[in-house]
């Protein structure tokens, strides 16, 4: 079966689709500009589905170029026949190329390979075969005694015999990959104290499950207690099982090598076999484990990037912190720093005083709108702060705000480069007072394994997991589009087609010349070419251009097919400017989608998107997502009690349960268990970062500092 015919089985996709995706992934188009501007060819395929495409693409072709490999290798040696040429063809994973290839690959000396040099392979093969007129293997091995090779004794010829049985047995791939499927299906993980004392790990000193029920968590949470010295971790499996499954498929009742073959299958099983399944099952278990918190991760990190932005308010941003004092920053609508100032308010009465008059001052002089509050250490005190600021200057409202990463940011060369003029610090509360405004933007400045909404990130293999966030943060980017005349290096680099070279020159270009006034200007910019600008176009945004085209994210080579439209619905590109055209879905179903499609020489995918388009040039899609809470007053931990209800913020997603901010500057469990009144495989299925949600308080612990809610209707008493 061909490549593109696995791939459209298992994604349950048109074989069609999905042969166009691959011959526009060979041309080297990106998944963004696949997913918005090739939908004919693809069948409206979202951006998740083509890179699961892409990735499993990728995967069969590098286990094509394996398979082509060890064939080469195998009939090198003169082995290669017709059965292990189909069985090796046939293969569908790696793991499987590599079982077949294992009998065949070059070895490193080992006890049967020592064997084979003094010349018992002959032995072990007649033991084997179990022949009918077989002599007792005592008898046999007589023949194999030889002083000059050190087999010396009938016992000397009959271990060596074993040791080559042995690794035959661990290193056919049908034993393997029956005892994989045994393993997988009735192996435990069993885990014990390793060290005396307590740790987080307590959870885990007498733990037993099986490992088809393992939850990603807790193997994630095995391994690093395991690696940090506190759990030793073994994978029992029914031993007997094991080994009647092994004997079953070579031994021969009634042999009279039986005994000698049974001993040597144990033997292979418990020295060779069995640690070294156990590896790759533990190998397996922490891959499927890494999968799901990287998916997590990804799930986690889009509704984060995809926060509503709150534009054009003037913000102050406060890096609360005790002996360095809070780090203030105001910034005005579009990001730019007009202010700073420190402030310690938690230094005594007086300076507390003092700061509150300074913040006053600042917020009456610029006309402050919001507060952006760091939930880092001395937030508490920095929030209680901003509420009496809150009593002395109505209208303004304050907002908490994860900082995760501010810190990484503020110290990196890019913080340096874009404020030499600011400390670190203060870099950090301009970052802050961002995130609040346009948090796509500021957070694409941060490496996202430090924005703080995955788990376990750092056992995590890195680079499937920097590609995975790299997906994610680009599917954002150009979901929204990026203004040309605004846009930082930062965010134009994961513009589909650019990299950070083309991203710096874009910028480089804007300082010299001024404001770009059309997209096609791009074209002029250095290091930039057609190619890179035909994946790039779509979304760029030009709010200064003439043609209000260039706002929108209709792609250049559709500009005349855009025209066509109106003009067919009778309208023109002055009319979109002025948002005059609200009747043209109607007048597009009243002529025929088809017909017109036609018409205009487009596809049907690509005439909507066209419509939605022309009515709303420079619409933000995160504009229709519901506004972030902001507070004027603050709760504290000692003020919660079962049953009281709040909104909270989801602001991060586990396997295990969402916890939420509820105010409290301690963010709240909702478990798994208590999200909904349905069951739920994975809290995902409910809730995404960034939600707010109704939640009822169920227990708190003050003293651990945990507090327990739920998401459950409650019944009335």
């Amino acid at each position: 079966m061909e490549i593109a015919e696995i791939i459209a089985k298992e994604l349950d996709k048109p074989l069609q689709a999905v042969q166009n995706v691959i011959a526009l992934l060979d041309e080297g188009n990106t998944i963004p500009f696949i997913a918005r501007y090739r939908k004919e060819a693809h069948g409206a395929m979202d951006d998740t589905s083509l890179r699961t495409l892409e990735e499993r693409l990728k995967y069969l072709r590098s286990l094509q170029e394996r398979r082509d490999e060890v064939l080469k290798a195998i009939d090198g040696q003169g082995k290669l026949t017709e059965e292990l040429t189909a069985a090796i063809r046939n293969a569908a994973t790696l793991a499987e190329v590599e079982d077949i290839y294992r009998p065949y690959r070059p070895k490193r000396r080992t006890r049967a390979s020592i064997a084979r040099e003094k010349g018992l392979e002959p032995l072990a093969e007649l033991l084997m075969a179990q022949g009918r007129n077989l002599p007792d293997p005592e008898t046999l091995a007589k023949s194999y005694l030889d002083a000059d090779k050190g087999v010396n004794t009938i016992e000397d010829a009959l271990a060596g015999a074993s040791d080559i049985v042995a690794e035959t047995v661990s290193d056919d791939a049908e034993n393997r990959k029956a005892l994989r499927s045994l393993m997988q299906t009735r192996a435990r993980m069993e885990t014990a104290q390793a060290q005396e004392g307590d740790s987080v790990y307590s959870l885990y000193y007498a733990f037993n499950q099986p490992v088809n029920r393992l939850q990603g968590h807790q193997i994630l949470a095995v391994n690093r207690g395991e690696k940090e010295g506190w759990l030793k971790v073994s994978l029992p499996v029914d031993r007997e099982l094991a080994l009647n499954l092994l004997e079953n498929r070579l031994i021969r009742p009634g042999s009279k090598a039986e005994s000698f073959l049974r001993a040597a299958v144990s033997d292979g099983y418990d020295r060779l076999l069995k640690p070294a399944m156990e590896t790759e099952l533990r190998a397996a278990l922490t891959e499927l484990a890494a999968d799901g918190a990287i998916r997590s991760f990804a799930l986690n990190l889009k509704p984060l990037l995809m926060q509503p932005p709150v534009k054009g308010f003037v913000t102050m941003g406060l890096d609360p912190g005790y002996r360095m004092g809070c780090k203030v920053a105001v910034v005005d609508g579009t990001g730019k720093v007009l202010d700073t100032a420190v402030v310690y308010p938690t230094h005594g009465e007086r300076q507390r005083a003092e700061a509150l008059k300074t913040l006053a001052g600042l917020v009456r002089k610029h006309g402050v709108a919001h507060i952006a509050i760091g939930n880092g250490t001395a937030s508490r005190e920095t929030e209680q702060l901003t509420c009496d600021l809150v009593k002395e200057c109505p209208g303004l409202s304050y907002m908490v705000v994860s900082e995760a990463g501010a810190s990484v940011y503020s110290a990196s060369k890019l913080a340096a480069e874009e404020f030499p003029q600011y400390d670190v610090n203060l870099r950090s509360a301009v970052s802050i007072a961002r995130r609040l405004q346009d948090p796509l933007a500021e957070l694409v400045k941060i490496d996202p394994k430090a924005i703080g909404v995955g788990q376990y990130q750092h056992d995590m293999p890195q680079k499937r997991l920097d590609e995975s966030l790299d997906a994610v943060v680009e599917d954002c980017v150009n979901a929204v589009g990026v203004d040309l005349n605004t846009a930082s290096p930062s965010l134009l680099q994961h513009v589909a087609g650019l990299n950070s070279t083309a991203a710096k020159n874009i910028v480089a270009y804007r300082e010299e010349n001024g404001i770009y006034t059309t997209r096609k200007q791009v074209l002029k910019v250095p290091r930039l070419g057609p190619k890179a600008f035909q994946q790039a176009a779509g979304f760029l945004r030009v709010p200064e251009s003439k043609n209000v085209l260039d706002n929108t994210g209709v792609h250049p080579e559709s500009y005349d097919a855009a025209e066509k439209l109106l003009e067919a619905c009778s309208y023109t590109l002055k009319d979109v400017k002025a948002g005059q055209i609200g009747e043209l879905s109607q007048r597009v179903k009243q002529q025929g989608e088809t017909r017109l499609a036609e018409q205009i020489g487009v596809g049907i995918p690509t005439l909507r998107d066209m419509v939605k388009e022309l009515l709303k040039p420079g619409r933000d899609p995160r504009d229709s997502l519901p506004k972030p809470i902001f507070r004027t007053d603050l709760l504290d931990l000692k003020d919660l009690v079962p049953g009281m209800e709040l909104t909270g913020t989801v602001r991060n997603v586990t396997d295990f349960g969402a916890f939420v901010d509820i105010g409290v500057h301690q963010d709240g469990l909702v478990h798994i268990s208590e999200l909904c009144d349905r069951f739920v495989r994975h809290p995902s299925e409910v809730v995404s970062v960034g939600d707010d949600v109704q939640v009822t308080v169920l227990a708190v612990d003050e003293k651990k500092k945990r507090i327990s809610l739920t998401m459950k209707k409650q019944k009335k008493a």
